[in-house]
């Protein structure tokens, strides 16, 4: 924290909170006859003018273009984040609402995930983000079930219980037999063991043969390991509720931020290598502007958290992205309490 913070007394300190505050409600440059108006301190509006000509001395606030008011820089809200903001408490229909949206039952782990960013996106009126584990969880069943001659479902069910499922274009024509087959061996080699370590060990029988299966049902059995393979190894990104990015929008700025943003979601790539960095942490990270180089042109900020898996073990990361001016002591609870369901629910 800088020097020039510390040095600021408690009439400054009540005046930047006001203005940040009025900043974050109405998205626009505050004016000294606004906190005037707002202020319960009965300071005149001159008063509070050399107030912030102090505040802006010492980097918290800034003039835009010509504008007779003043906005906090990323540095002031910063400050504003980690020294003077007071958290609120969820709403009892907010924590139900979460709870309802993210039931775990008869779902799949990706699906919970969706579900929990797309009602977390909502209630923080931001775009919501989570990066989803590489699947870690011991096995407990997979089958290919026939759809038609040339195509299966493959079903992989946990030991925690949660079901994925992918369709296999199989080409040629297959006979159930051999889907039965497929599944009593991949069976045979899964119990107990993650989706990573039977993947090793049935490849390796593959390769040198080590299996007593014909041709068409080896082909079948290296079909579904490409296809959990494809999508488990590395984790995903899922990103929901970017239209609610657009609903406070007042001004161009605004909008050129919020296109801005809209270019770096679209790079998933980048966004995901930010959520690896953040899983290594614990607790609610927040990340505003500059502070990420991601963010630096878009003036927007990030709030996430990790959650785990029921060994404790950080396994994916939550959060929403979305305006500087986000009303942080809203949606830091917001996330902090939607990690810890996420968490619950996996464990």
């Amino acid at each position: 924290m800088s020097s020039s913070f510390l040095d600021l007394n408690n009439r400054s300190l009540e005046i930047f909170k006001e203005i940040v505050d009025t900043y974050v409600e109405t998205g626009e440059p505050v004016g000294s006859r606004t906190i005037s108006r707002r202020s319960s301190m009965n300071l005149s509006p001159a008063t509070i003018r050399n107030i912030m000509a102090d505040l802006e001395e010492a980097g918290l606030l800034y003039a835009p273009h010509t504008s007779a008011g003043r906005l906090p820089t990323d540095e002031g809200l910063r400050f504003f984040v980690h020294g003077l903001l007071q958290v609120g408490a969820l709403s009892d229909f907010e924590k139900e609402e979460m709870a309802r949206r993210c039931q775990a039952s008869g779902k799949s782990l990706t699906d919970v995930l969706e579900e929990a960013t797309t009602a977390l996106s909502g209630l923080a009126k931001c775009a919501g983000i989570v990066m989803s584990p590489k699947d870690e969880t011991p096995l407990k069943h997979i089958e290919f079930v026939p759809l038609s001659s040339h195509r299966a479902l493959l079903v992989m069910i946990t030991q925690d219980g949660f079901v994925e499922n992918r369709v296999l274009e199989l080409g040629d024509a297959v006979p159930a037999s051999v889907l039965v087959e497929a599944t009593n061996y991949m069976n045979s080699r899964l119990v107990g063991r993650t989706l990573s370590e039977a993947k090793r060990v049935i490849e390796m029988e593959l390769t040198e043969h080590k299996v007593d299966l014909d041709t068409l049902s080896s082909k079948i059995v290296s079909q579904g390991i490409g296809v959990w393979n494809d999508s488990h190894d590395k984790g995903s990104l899922i990103i929901k509720g970017q239209a609610n990015l657009l609903s406070d929008v007042n001004v161009m700025e605004d909008l050129e931020q919020i296109r801005s943003l809209f270019t770096i979601l679209d790079t998933k790539q980048a966004v995901k290598g930010l959520l690896d960095a953040s899983i290594k942490a614990e607790g609610v990270q927040i990340f505003i502007g500059a502070e990420n180089p991601l963010f630096a042109t878009s003036g927007c900020s990030l709030v996430i958290a990790p959650y785990h898996n029921a060994d404790e073990k950080v396994i994916g990361a939550i959060g929403v992205v979305g305006p500087s001016r986000m009303n942080y002591g809203k949606i830091i609870p917001l996330v902090d309490y939607t990690a810890k369901l996420v968490s619950r629910m996996l464990s």
